[in-house]
């Protein structure tokens, strides 16, 4: 599968479109040739470097040489975990000790990783092509593995195989989705999340140009320019970009847009329409799937003018995807009549083969059930949903304490360890809420006077990701509690409101 619908596509491109662009980065273009030869370059580094971890470190800057060392590995039969250049060194180095990483492919001009073996490839020099397909190489081995938020205050590892990703590809054509070497392709992701999968390969596999958007700019300003500028026909996007947009879609030209996914978070339908009004050719798609069914496993493409399938004015996520399973089942794990809500259940090749090293995570996510006759291994995705009689599956919220944050899924668990940790085991208690402009905020409540922050804020920012820190920090010298003695979080959302 990842031969088939990942690899070969790619040298195809590489070999048919050489002088076609394969990437726009920070306004330079980049063709397929010169992908090939970085690709190459990179590769010969690896394989003269003796490297016994097969997971090996990526430092995700936006360049060419990161986008080729993917591949590079991959050509090699190894996997990628990515590092984040602006995440605390602290919690990337967290990540380097658990999977035990022997090496670190780097493009800084200077590595932050004194104390690991560091390959800088942007000093390689290019000599020949290679390109060759390694045989022998299992699909069952990891293609890459993305570090997320985990509920102890130390980061968990989903492991995506190269038959999750192969299988995922052959999907994703599956849903009406199609490019070529003419489409203009947008990037909008860091390389840390799920969707910069789909973001690159789906381009790179067709022939068409890939658009990045550089740290440090405004994403969403950027974004509009580059489809404005560069006549951009195709782009996944957080429906949060759009709402950012949203007062500037007068002002920006959006008609080149041909087919758009909108993922990472509910969707809501009215947003949709007013996007429809501005990007007048464009068709849309909501895209929904936990990293654990790599990238996508549902989706729904919406009707312009027409009726679309809504709960609570969010859009239905739509029915699994080819090579998906998605039932809805009750505590008991029984599937539940079509219109009655239950958790989400994904099985299928999509799906992680596990964590990396975390048993009991795994038991704690993984199940098997019989289904058509045999037993099948299923995943829990903790989302409330339900079926209607057609098959479309309406998302309803989370069953567990995790929100997704500018699209980054996050546990409140993390956020409220480290703040008990800097303030010595008072009790915080964190909530995830809609702003005023329906965007997802964090709020703190700690269980104590009130005290100035500014230490406590400058604390978490050492540990975590900007997107996790609290915008609002809320002090309750007791915790309400509900009936059962625990702490009563609805009353606390609704402080929220209050103030």
């Amino acid at each position: 599968m990842f031969k088939k619908f990942v690899i070969f596509p790619v040298l195809s491109s590489i070999a048919t479109f050489a002088d076609r662009n394969a990437f726009c980065i920070a306004e330079e273009f980049y063709t397929y040739k010169t992908l090939g030869q970085t690709i190459s370059k990179v590769r010969d580094a690896i394989a003269s470097t003796k490297i016994v971890n097969k997971n090996v470190g990526l430092v995700i800057n936006d360049d060419i040489e990161t986008y080729a060392s993917i591949f590079a590995l991959w050509l090699e039969g190894y996997s990628y975990v990515p590092l984040h250049p602006n995440w605390p060194l602290e919690r990337c180095m967290n990540i380097v000790d658990q999977v035990g990483m022997d090496i670190i492919l780097d493009s800084s001009s200077e590595t932050r990783y004194a104390d690991v073996k560091v390959l800088h490839t942007s000093i390689l020099n290019y000599t020949s092509d290679n390109l060759d397909f390694k045989e022998g190489i299992s699909d069952e081995n990891i293609a890459y593995i993305l570090f997320t938020s985990g509920s102890t205050g130390k980061p968990k590892g989903v492991q995506l195989t190269r038959t999750n990703i192969g299988t995922f590809m052959d999907s994703f054509w599956k849903t009406g989705i199609a490019l070529n070497e003419n489409d203009r392709c947008l990037q909008a992701f860091d390389l840390t999340f799920d969707v910069s999968v789909q973001s690159y390969l789906a381009p790179l596999t067709k022939g068409a140009c890939c658009y990045t958007i550089p740290y440090g700019q405004i994403k969403y300003v950027y974004a509009s320019g580059l489809i404005e500028e560069q006549q951009l026909t195709f782009g996944a996007m957080a429906p949060s970009m759009l709402r950012y947009l949203k007062p500037y879609f007068e002002e920006f030209d959006a008609t080149s847009m041909k087919q758009c996914i909108l993922t990472a978070e509910a969707c809501p339908l009215k947003l949709m329409e007013e996007w429809y009004q501005y990007a007048t050719n464009v068709e849309l798609y909501d895209f929904y799937g936990p990293t654990e069914a790599t990238i996508y496993c549902t989706y729904y493409k919406l009707t312009r003018g027409g009726e679309n399938k809504t709960l609570n004015g969010i859009i239905s996520i739509g029915k699994p995807m080819a090579n998906v399973i998605g039932l809805i089942l009750d505590e008991q794990g029984n599937e539940v009549p079509d219109g009655e809500k239950g958790e989400l259940c994904i099985a299928g090749d999509q799906v992680t083969c596990g964590y990396f090293n975390n048993p009991e995570k795994n038991t704690e996510a993984f199940f098997m059930k019989e289904f058509n006759g045999e037993q099948t291994r299923f995943y829990h995705t903790g989302d409330l949903c339900y079926k209607d009689v057609e098959g479309d599956i309406m998302y309803s919220g989370r069953l567990d304490h995790q929100a997704k944050i500018q699209g980054f899924r996050v546990e409140m668990g993390e956020i409220e360890f480290h703040a008990r940790e800097y303030l010595g085991g008072t009790n915080v208690v964190c909530i995830a809420f809609d702003n005023a402009d329906s965007l997802t905020e964090i709020a703190m409540f700690i269980e104590r006077e009130q005290f100035d922050t500014d230490a406590l804020t400058q604390y978490m920012r050492t540990k975590m990701p900007s997107y996790m820190i609290p915008t609002r920090i809320i002090f309750i010298p007791t915790f309400p509690l509900n009936s059962n003695d625990k702490i009563d979080k609805v009353k606390l959302k609704a402080l929220i409101k209050q103030l």
